[in-house]
Parts: structure tokens; C-alpha cells; sequence
């Protein structure tokens, strides 16, 4: 009789574990490429030797074998030209165990199994084998050799993205979710949607450039549309997600972008989406980070007499802090010693190829200064490596004067963060992309990077500027930090938490070292900017001569009014910053120094209330509750939760909260997964955006 199979088993309580995919949350079987995975097969009647069987693996719309699209495995035969391999485990009446193993190179995505018996073919129910990158295979360019950073940059769902400033640095909790409902199959639609040939889809390198155009929306449909306009009344503010999961589930569903991301939601997005496809990936925080530098490797930064920062003036920025993300692969399309870490970027900045997108950019070539390698080295070199030039600009005869008031060349790009392997704390990965600060190594950097960058004239790049240069043209390395023969220090603190509804109690201390009696004139300026570094509302300023003798200091008081800041708070929709600007200037010498310092308001906490474990499908209750501390109230106050494994994103309506006014919101949870499982909250309010907590509980 004809042999015929009657049905396949796909093994997945076996294979899955195997290949670390048992939490995906998908009917299918999902497995890593490279590694062996078993099929039990049932036959109409023993396998004879004379028997033709072949197991078939198609992708794309019309496999062929010529093409590269179908991979045809005969247990007798040859093993295929592809890399596959097949073969018997064992035999038993009717029943058939095969193990396969594809190609640690072959293409990632959806393949369709039939089994081909003689002239028939069987083609089971949930027919569709996901096949993903493998971490855990040696063969495979994105092999890890280290278990606790895969269990991290592959397998952790939740994690932490940094923002604020480089001088008050805070986590935001956020929800990958790589394993949740719908997510591995937005994924696989974003590889369909990317055009990427077959060869593409085998490389890491091309598949987490398109992913970094697709995570966008602005060339492509993608899934985020990035907006920064403190407008977001039609769409969810950036401000508002915590976590990637509705955010693809809503993407994959409509098909349409979703409306709205900045910086870290891109960061968070791309990392769910390659971590979902098997590539270890990790966000990445840097602090004052340079944008729009044209290549020149400077930002000129312009203030008024007040010491307060002029937002039109300047084609560039400086960002508070900027989010991108490192993809961890071998680099085969390079000269050797470029493996390893390689930065991508899903925030829309600047084309690249025509496309936004950015990278992979090797974090060595960042280093070492080698910034003719692809992708983008020169964007990502420029915003960890830019220098900051201030220009104090004053009206004299109706005319626009620009003076040259100080250079920065170590505040772009410091303390760039990602969450620690294994721990909820801040690793400092600065050293990674940068040479120690004022290291032999890192003047070398500098020089090579120069070489095939533009280097820059010493004159102001501002919109109105255009007329004659201010001083000479230099070359990019003559830019050196600025050195006072007085001795001119400034530092700014705050004497008393930065709580909103309170006056803001700042402080500029000046100081100098040389002996002599100096005059010094200072002014002082406070600012709410966004986290791009654009000016939301001048709040107060100070101006005072100071006389110091020798070495001594003053500290001069800035207070600001909560009337000064309360409404600005109010209206706009972004988290805003305390921008403090500080210029002292020596009478009688050339001395000029400028300092500034981006601070975060402080917030009372959100408790999370639950018990330490919980078991299995047994219900528990958590509480959230949140006492308004702040002399002011808090208004339209929503509390966004999340759990994954535990319960599905949940809003909670609060109203308007009065000082000292206490609000508790409860929700039943339901562990459908065992381990350590992590429920995020947030809570958002008119006048605040920040206040988030997270809370982690073990299940057995």
C-alpha cells in the first residue's frame, strides 16, 4: 500500500525548553537556528528501506528549491546543499522520530512544513515552524558565550530604561514582552514588510538596520510615529506607554502606526523586537548627547546676558539624554576585530541611505575613532564626541555681537547607562564607546576620527549669524578646554528637594584659586526645558558683582516662586527639566566661564502592595496607593499598570488628587507563569509625568 502520514507531532514540550522559546505564547513551534529539534511522525505503515519521505520547509510566498526558499529533507539521502541535516531517532511500528537541524546561517522567519510521502503530501494543522537567531549556537554570528548576559539581552521581558540628566540619572521601568500574544508575529510581519532578500534575512547585520527603519514611521508605515511637538491630544503621549506589548499588538492589529514615540519608546520597541527574533539586545542611555551636528563635531550654544539659553538660534542640540540600542553579532562584512556590541537607532534623525534608520554601528569603531566603517559611525561618533562651544550674545548698535564665552570638551556623551546582567542596577558602559577623558588613547581617537570628518571654523553656526567669522578658523583638535589664570570655578546645587508646588531653592557657588582681589561678574538663570533641550519657560535670573580675594568662594541664592513654574507644568505634555545656566566673567582679564546643570524634579513614591510569592494559577490581590505630598494638587490623575504573566495593561481613572489626599487602586492578578514575574505602574497627572515604581513577586 501507498505510505501516507496520518499526523505530526511537533514535540513542542520538548523542543521549546531545548531552545529556550517555551514562553512565547504562541500555538506553534518556535525554535533557534542550528540546534536539533524532533518530529514524531505517523505513518498509514511501517517505514520500509524503499520508502521515499521527505520533510519540506518552505518560506515566502513561492518556495523553490532553486532559489533557496525550500529545504527538502530526505532521511536517506545526502545532506541538503543548504546546511540542513535530518535524520531517523528512532523507529517503532507506524510511528517515525526525526530530529532536523537547520543552518546556524539559515534565514530567519516563518517556514511552512509538509511532509512529501511517494507522490502524496501531508501538511498538518499549525503547519508554521517560527525559526529565530540563536544565541546559544556557536555557529550562529550572534552566539553569546556567557549564560547570564543571554538570560538578560535575549530572555528578560522586563527591564529598565535610563532618562533624566547626567547630573539626576533615574530608571524608568519598561515592559519588552518579547514572549507575549501577537508579538512574535508583529516581528515576522516587519521581516515580510522589510523586503529584505533571503540572503538579508540570514544576517543580523541587515536585519537590524531594516528594523531600526521599521520601528519608525516615517519612510515606511512603520510602527511608531515620533512626535516632540508637546502635542499629542490624538494619539497616546510618549510619556504614557510602559511597556512595548499594546503598543505592537496594537500596531500588528491595525496595521497602521501608533501614535506617539520619543527617543526611549523606540529604544524600548526595538529591543522587544530584537530580542523577540533571538538577537541580544540592550538599551542603551547617553547623556547630553549631540544631535544635528552636521559632522563637525560641535554645538554651539547660545545665551543671552541673563545667562538664559536661546532655543531659536542654534541648528543643533544638545539632548538631555538620547536612547538607542546595542545589538550584540559578529560582523562578517568588516575587516576583522569589529564584532561584538553594535549601536542602532529607531529614533527618525537623519536619513541614511534615504531611509531613517541607524546603524549597526560597531561600538569599536566608535572608540577607536574609525568612523569610515558602516553603519553611520560618523552620527554615533559626533554624539558621544561632540564639544560644546558658548556664545554670549548681545545687541550693540541694533546688531547682533557674538562673543566667545567658554568650550566644553568633556560634557557630551557621559554616563551612557544600561541596565546591569542579572540585577535591577545602572551599568556604566561609557568606556565602551570612549577612551578615558583626556587619555593619550583618546587624543589618538580624536585625531583619526577628525581625519575623515569635516572639521569646523571657529564661528557661530546660528540662523542669523551668517555674517563675518569671529575669529580665526580653526582646526577641529585646536578646540581644547577653556583655562582660567584666576582660577574661575562656578557649581550649582539645590539647597532643599526639587519638589513641584515648592519654591525652587538654588544655588551658584563662584570660586577662584589665584592670588589677587578679582571682580567677578555673575548671572544666573533657571529654565524648564524638554529632554531635546529646548526651552519651555525662563523662570528667573540673578545678577551680581562679587569681589573675592585669593582663593575663596560665594555662593549666590537663585529662588524660584512655584507661581513661576506651576502653570508652564500644567501645559505641557512632556516631562520637563530645571535647566540652571551659569556665566561669570573676571573683570580685567579674558577669564569667561559658563556652567550648566539639567535637574529633575523630585516626586513622592507609588506603593506596591502584594505578597512575596503566589502560586500558579491562584488569584492574589495587589494595591497600588499614592499619597499627594506635594503642596499642590495633582490633576486628572491616571494610574497605568502592567503585569506580564500576571494581568493585562489596566488604566485606573483617579480625578484630581488634593494635598495629602490618599489613592489606593486594587486589581486581581492571575499567574499563568512561574519564576519571577514584575508589575509595573505609573502614574500621570496633568502636572506630573514621572512618578513610576515597579514591584517583583515570585511565582511557583
Amino acid at each position: 500500500t501507498d505510505l501516507k502520514v496520518s499526523g505530526i507531532d511537533f514535540l513542542k514540550s520538548k523542543n521549546c525548553p531545548e531552545h529556550h522559546t517555551d514562553a512565547y505564547n504562541i500555538k506553534n513551534l518556535v525554535v533557534r537556528r542550528g540546534q536539533p529539534f524532533e518530529l514524531q511522525v505517523s505513518l498509514t505503515r511501517e517505514l520500509k528501506a524503499s520508502d521515499k519521505l521527505a520533510l519540506r520547509f518552505g518560506i515566502g510566498e513561492k518556495p523553490m528549491k532553486t532559489r533557496g526558499t525550500l529545504v527538502s529533507l530526505n532521511p536517506r539521502r545526502e545532506p541538503d546543499l543548504n546546511g540542513w541535516k535530518i535524520s531517523v531517532v528512532k523507529k517503532s511500528g507506524k510511528e517515525c522520530l526525526l530530529s532536523v537541524t537547520s543552518s546556524p546561517s539559515a534565514p530567519v522567519g516563518k517556514y511552512t512544513l509538509n511532509v512529501k510521502t511517494g507522490a502524496n503530501i501531508y501538511r498538518p494543522e499549525n503547519s508554521e515552524v517560527y525559526l529565530l537567531f540563536n544565541p546559544w549556537c556557536e555557529g550562529d554570528v550572534v552566539f553569546l558565550d556567557d549564560d547570564a548576559q543571554r538570560k538578560e539581552y535575549v530572555l528578560n521581558d522586563t527591564g529598565c530604561i535610563y532618562v533624566g540628566s547626567a547630573y539626576s540619572i533615574y530608571s524608568r521601568p519598561w515592559n519588552f514582552g518579547q514572549f507575549e500574544e501577537f508579538v512574535l508575529d508583529a516581528c515576522m510581519y516587519l521581516l515580510d514588510k522589510s523586503n529584505l532578500k533571503l540572503g538579508g534575512r540570514r544576517d543580523p547585520v541587515s536585519v537590524s538596520r531594516a528594523m531600526s527603519a521599521l520601528v519608525n514611521a516615517n519612510d515606511d508605515n512603520g510602527v511608531l510615529l515620533g512626535n516632540w511637538s508637546g502635542n499629542y491630544s490624538d494619539g497616546t503621549s510618549p510619556m504614557d506607554w510602559i511597556g512595548s506589548v499594546s503598543i505592537l499588538q496594537q500596531y500588528y492589529k491595525t496595521k497602521k502606526p501608533v501614535l506617539y514615540g520619543q527617543c526611549w519608546v523606540f529604544a524600548g520597541v526595538l529591543t522587544t523586537v530584537m530580542r523577540c527574533l533571538g538577537v541580544p539586545s540592550r538599551c542603551v542611555t547617553n547623556f547630553n548627547s549631540a544631535h544635528d551636528t552636521d559632522e563637525n563635531l560641535r554645538v554651539d550654544i547660545y545665551l543671552n546676558e541673563y545667562g538664559q539659553k536661546l532655543n531659536s538660534m542654534s541648528f543643533d542640540s544638545v539632548w538631555n539624554f538620547h536612547v538607542w540600542n546595542d545589538v550584540w553579532m559578529k560582523r562578517k562584512d568588516l575587516p576583522s576585530g569589529f564584532d561584538g556590541w553594535q549601536a542602532i537607532d529607531a529614533t527618525p534623525q537623519e536619513p541614511s541611505q534615504g531611509v531613517f534608520q541607524c546603524g549597526p554601528c560597531p561600538l569599536k569603531a566608535v572608540r577607536e575613532g574609525d568612523v569610515y566603517l558602516p553603519f553611520d559611525s560618523k552620527f554615533v561618533y559626533a554624539e558621544v564626541n561632540a564639544d560644546q562651544v558658548y556664545w554670549l550674545v548681545t545687541e550693540v548698535n541694533g546688531k547682533e555681537k557674538y562673543t566667545r564665552l567658554s568650550t566644553e570638551t568633556r560634557g557630551i556623551g557621559v554616563n551612557i547607562s544600561t541596565k546591569a546582567v542579572g540585577q535591577n542596577k545602572r551599568e556604566d558602559i561609557t568606556l565602551e564607546y570612549k577612551f578615558p577623558e583626556g587619555s593619550e588613547k583618546e587624543r589618538e581617537s580624536m585625531q583619526r576620527a577628525c581625519s575623515f570628518l569635516r572639521p569646523s571654523g571657529m564661528f557661530p553656526r546660528s540662523h542669523y549669524a551668517a555674517g563675518e567669522p569671529t575669529s580665526v578658523q580653526l582646526r577641529p583638535e585646536a578646540l581644547r578646554e577653556t583655562v582660567t589664570k584666576t582660577g574661575l570655578q562656578i557649581e550649582i546645587t539645590n539647597k532643599e528637594a526639587l519638589y513641584p508646588g515648592n519654591p525652587l531653592e538654588l544655588a551658584i557657588t563662584v570660586k577662584t584659586s589665584a592670588p589677587g582681589s578679582w571682580t567677578i561678574n555673575l548671572a544666573g538663570s533657571c529654565q524648564l526645558q524638554s529632554y531635546t533641550g529646548k526651552v519651555e519657560a525662563n523662570l528667573g535670573y540673578v545678577k551680581e558683582t562679587i569681589k573675592l580675594e585669593g582663593k575663596s568662594e560665594k555662593q549666590i541664592p537663585l529662588t524660584i516662586a512655584p507661581e513661576a513654574y506651576l502653570k508652564t507644568l500644567a501645559s505641557v505634555e512632556d516631562e520637563v527639566l530645571i535647566l540652571i545656566t551659569a556665566i561669570a566673567e573676571v573683570e580685567g582679564t579674558s577669564d569667561k566661564l559658563t556652567n550648566e546643570i539639567a535637574k529633575r524634579f523630585d516626586y513622592p513614591p507609588i506603593t506596591i502592595q502584594m505578597p512575596e510569592t503566589a502560586k500558579l494559577n491562584k488569584d492574589f490581590t495587589c494595591a497600588f496607593i499614592f499619597k499627594n505630598k506635594l503642596n499642590m494638587s495633582l490633576d486628572n490623575c491616571k494610574l497605568v499598570v502592567e503585569g506580564l504573566g500576571l494581568f493585562k495593561l489596566t488604566t485606573f481613572d483617579q480625578g484630581n488628587l488634593q494635598p495629602g489626599r490618599i489613592m489606593k487602586s486594587e486589581i486581581i492578578c492571575t499567574p499563568t507563569r512561574v519564576g519571577e514575574q514584575k508589575i509595573v505602574a505609573k502614574l500621570i497627572a496633568t502636572q506630573v509625568k514621572g512618578i513610576s515604581a515597579e514591584k517583583t513577586i515570585t511565582i511557583t
